[in-house]
């Protein structure tokens, strides 16, 4: 999502440059979808160049150092795996958005595992910049690969276009019936890997409920996916309603502003984050949230969120609690939530990733 945010905004404001945007997609209809959310139709400087592969591994050894040494390409950038044998003249911009597998090797699969040990840091040591989307990030960076600091430049993410006003109240309840969803609920949004601490949540949502009988708490990801936390299923058996854990499947990206803005909280657990985007999808529909105490969390929401100790259930139902009943504390963290949303952008992004391409680029020839 990030990338593609990221490659649409660069499309709109880069008119000389020529932009090559690869892909692996080789279906017709699939690639002219690509070109509709990208917004290249009828753009004589982008190309969307398919380059099929039959894995990730022969997509970096062969096709895509073969084209750049057909294309003599200025710059390639991608997220976290550079290529092999690249071009000399080609600068190399890696994207990476955390380092969560560094930090966490435990809650990834050991073939994953391998695989980024190996060539994360060969991809940090050969680029010419390393992109990441926050200070923290870039921290973390610094300290466990031992990278230059003025090597790596900030890139903020930032909430999508159809976050850019709140959902109405028509929306909110027509998402509610879609999805059977009650009145009164905390949302939670994104993968439900154990890094998500999302059976902590529902042990604190829990503890939230004695107060608040009509209270549910509304999951939106991938049950039994990837990496999924069976600790989740254990806390959830431990209710004594467990069915007031509801976890709608997949929810339309059209209707996730009205999810947002229909639910009493939104909950940010996770015990580690390189930026998170929910909390300004949340900020953008004057959804209080209550978060864990997590550098990346504080540096996204500032003082719009209140925030919980990750390891005090306690704490965090206490915190639930209070964005729930205090409509004065809700109505202060939402004006604040107003400014924090307004001062990420993609636009401002994508200028400044055009500008650290065409700096690097002239400081060579200079």
């Amino acid at each position: 999502m990030v990338f593609r945010y990221l490659t649409r905004e660069l499309v709109k404001l880069e008119h000389e440059a020529k932009l090559l945007l690869l892909t692996d997609e080789t279906n017709p209809d699939q690639i002219r979808t690509i070109q509709k959310e990208l917004g290249t139709e009828g753009r004589a400087n982008v190309e969307i160049i398919s380059l099929p592969a039959s894995n990730r591994y022969s997509w970096n050894f062969f096709a895509v150092p073969k084209f750049l040494r057909s294309r003599k390409a200025d710059v390639f950038h991608t997220q976290y795996i550079l290529p092999f044998f690249v071009p000399k003249r080609t600068k190399l911009f890696v994207h990476i958005h955390d380092i969560s597998f560094k930090v966490f090797p435990e809650m990834i699969g050991w073939k994953d595992r391998i695989f980024l040990a190996l060539l994360i840091p060969r991809s940090m040591r050969i680029a010419d910049r390393i992109l990441t989307p926050s200070e923290f990030t870039k921290a973390e960076i610094i300290q466990r690969y031992r990278v230059a600091e003025e090597r790596i430049v900030v890139i903020p993410n930032a909430a999508g276009d159809e976050f850019l006003s709140r959902a109405s109240e028509a929306d909110i309840m027509r998402v509610r019936e879609k999805y059977a969803l009650p009145e009164k609920f905390v949302l939670a949004v994104g993968t439900m890997q154990p890094r998500k601490n999302i059976a902590f949540l529902v042990k604190a949502f829990a503890e939230a409920g004695k107060r608040i009988p009509d209270l549910a708490l509304v999951l939106v990801g991938k049950r039994f996916g990837y990496r999924y936390d069976l600790e989740i299923e254990h806390a959830i058996d431990e209710l004594p309603l467990p069915e007031k854990v509801i976890f709608p499947g997949y929810v339309d990206d059209a209707d996730m502003p009205a999810l947002y803005a229909g639910a009493k909280a939104f909950a940010f657990p996770s015990h580690y984050e390189g930026f998170g985007i929910p909390i300004l999808e949340a900020l953008s529909q004057d959804t209080p949230i209550a978060a864990s105490d997590i550098p990346p969390s504080r540096e996204v929401a500032g003082s719009s969120a209140l925030f919980f100790d990750r390891s005090t259930v306690a704490s965090a139902a206490e915190i639930l609690y209070n964005v729930i009943i205090d409509e004065n504390l809700r109505s202060q963290l939402s004006a604040q939530g107003k400014d924090r949303v307004r001062f990420f952008s993609w636009e401002k992004s994508a200028r400044l990733l055009r500008n650290i391409f065409r700096e690097r680029c002239l400081e060579d020839r200079a």
